[in-house]
């Protein structure tokens, strides 16, 4: 990626890089065999589900599937491939966008999803993106859902394994900093808007395909967050990051269930 080349030379890091590598294995016969002997209640798949032959050996483990949708067209085809849930991704969700039939642009919010997507389908909807108190629960279940699911407000959780940088950072930056940026993987996902964003992207068309833009950015990283920099770091976050107040996984659960 050449854009990343003044980068490497301001932080003294070799740009002499070798080819750029997958390092995520594609769902395949490997991971049945793991879900065959762990055999979990649940499998979630993000970015639509794999083939046929792969998605009839996880259901006869006897786990129940689900997958993300971003719009109504994903949510139906999910429920046609044989997903027992749907999670309905609205546009405020912190991470990845599990688009995977059309292209961000058709996203809409999670309150206008959820209602739209249980219209359509016949499976259970879960609601997720921007739900951080037991409003954002209610509203949900009101438009709904059967679940609520909920990332960003578990980051403050002490449970939580992420670098003490990263939830320092998050807690302090203010709810309208978050960019939807393929900067960081390849893939439109919403993190808090930090240098490389700002200068790069958000959306940047030279970034290489998910997920190699993250092997070309590792050293830059690796480099810079030993001295308190985040300016080469993903910190995936959603737009309601700061309505969730810091208490325990257990705890937190049964304040987002008060109401």
């Amino acid at each position: 990626m050449q854009s990343l080349k003044p980068y490497y030379g301001e932080l003294g890091v070799d740009s002499g890089m070798s080819p750029l590598h997958n390092p995520i294995q594609i769902f395949g016969s490997v991971h049945c065999a793991l879900i065959e002997e762990i055999q979990p209640e649940v499998v979630s798949f993000h970015f639509g589900v794999p083939a046929k032959h792969l998605l009839e050996r996880v259901r006869r483990s006897g786990a129940k599937i689900m997958s993300s949708a971003t719009t109504v067209e994903e949510a139906s085809w999910l429920e046609a491939a044989g997903c027992d849930a749907i999670i309905a991704q609205g546009f405020e969700a912190g991470g990845h966008r599990g688009t995977f039939l059309r292209d961000i642009d058709a996203q809409v919010g999670t309150m206008a999803l959820v209602p739209q997507i249980h219209d359509a389908v016949r499976v259970p909807v879960i609601a997720a993106g921007g739900i951080g108190d037991p409003r954002g629960v209610a509203a949900a279940f009101a438009l709904g859902a059967s679940a609520v699911q909920v990332g960003t407000s578990l980051l403050f959780c002490n449970e939580a394994n992420i670098p003490p940088l990263y939830r320092r950072v998050l807690r302090a930056a203010p709810p309208d900093q978050t960019v939807i940026t393929n900067v960081f993987t390849g893939r439109p996902a919403r993190a808090l808007e930090t240098r490389i964003v700002r200068e790069l992207g958000p959306i940047a068309k030279e970034a290489p395909p998910f997920p190699l833009a993250a092997v070309a950015l590792a050293p830059l990283r690796e480099a810079s967050e030993p001295y308190e920099s985040t300016d080469f770091t993903p910190l995936w976050c959603g737009q309601a990051m700061c309505l969730s107040p810091e208490l325990p996984a257990g705890e937190l659960t049964t304040w987002l269930c008060s109401d």
